[in-house]
């Protein structure tokens, strides 16, 4: 079904892009991907293994890959693993990013090392700073710095505030991610 899909979207001229959501647990990864599915949240509890759901925007489609998050997992894991399979043909990484909890530690350099894989050479980042509706979160020029983006020079990135529960900034984030199918 999913080859029958994907040649019918070659057809008319969409196209299709492989997206993973990363991010620690309870950063919002789900309830992102719920949003942009079917504008609504969605009430979810820890994801084990993944979900995968096709997005639409205009004739720009995404396979979004939401993964577990468990610190167990963390971000990365080491080649020649079950991760493979999952960051194969990947074009972008959206990596979520609790806003409101400083004493977390935060992914920067699991970021990094995860960018650093073959597969995901050529992949954009986007950063969705999630909870910003919370007092007292995260600004973005924290969060870049938390993550230090500066040294991310090899992939495009992009931050992106937002709250997953009220679907604010995602649009944006979503719109950010199809203008860089266009200039790659």
């Amino acid at each position: 079904m999913g080859q029958l899909i994907a040649k019918l979207m070659r057809i008319f001229g969409s196209q299709e892009h492989k997206v993973i959501i990363v991010g620690l647990d309870n950063a919002g990864k789900t309830t992102i991907l719920y949003q942009f599915l079917i504008n609504e949240v969605v009430h979810t509890c820890s994801t084990i293994g993944s979900n995968a759901e096709e997005i639409a925007l205009q004739k720009t489609w995404f396979l979004m890959w939401d993964l577990g998050g468990q610190e167990a997992l963390l971000l990365l894991a080491p080649s020649g693993s079950s991760w493979d399979i999952y960051y194969s043909s990947t074009e972008f990484v959206i990596l979520v990013i609790y806003s409101t909890d400083r004493n977390r530690n935060h992914p920067g350099a699991e970021l990094c090392k995860m960018l650093a894989h073959e597969a995901l050479q050529e992949a954009s980042v986007l950063i969705f700073a999630n909870k910003q509706d919370v007092k007292d979160s995260m600004n973005i020029v924290e969060i870049s710095q938390f993550l230090t983006l500066s040294a991310t020079k090899d992939h495009p990135w992009h931050i992106q505030g937002c709250c997953a529960l009220t679907g604010e900034g995602l649009p944006a984030g979503l719109q950010w991610m199809q203008s860089q199918t266009t200039t790659n």
